[in-house]
């Protein structure tokens, strides 16, 4: 598999603390300091008791396991499509979140549903110099 060339996402007030994260080698999630839900994508609530005020940004673990993937053969989106064959998978991390991520640095008959994974960094450039990265996964 190629390595995938990123968009630069737009880095919101709700998700600024994700991408400095994943800048610095750490995959950040979002705890609610009111039920104790962890959530990912970062957002300005609590999807589960709606609490505005008490979500904190904690560095997870980064490890966890497939819970459903797909091979993309073809994709035509600039950056995607030179990287065809790929694997998307939906991840179940420990700390409870799924996310949505490409596993690299296997083959994909290597890839199977419960696979136990861990996260890494894609380092990207960036016009600013900030440290920006995308995380990825791969087999543990």
């Amino acid at each position: 598999m190629n390595e995938i060339k990123h968009p630069l996402p737009y880095a919101s007030w709700e998700t600024r603390g994700y991408w400095e994260g994943a800048g610095r080698g750490e995959l950040v999630l979002q705890r609610c300091l009111q039920c104790g839900l962890v959530q990912h994508r970062p957002r300005g609530i609590c999807v589960h008791c709606l609490e505005s005020g008490g979500l904190e940004h904690f560095v997870a673990s980064g490890n966890g396991e497939v819970y459903t993937f797909t091979v993309t053969e073809q994709n035509q989106a600039r950056g995607f499509a030179e990287a065809c064959p790929y694997v998307m998978a939906y991840v179940t991390l420990d700390e409870g979140p799924r996310i949505l991520t490409v596993i690299t640095d296997c083959a994909a008959d290597d890839v199977a549903v419960g696979i136990r994974v861990k996260a890494h960094f894609v380092d990207q450039e960036r016009d600013d110099g900030e440290p920006f990265a995308v995380p990825v996964f791969r087999l543990d």
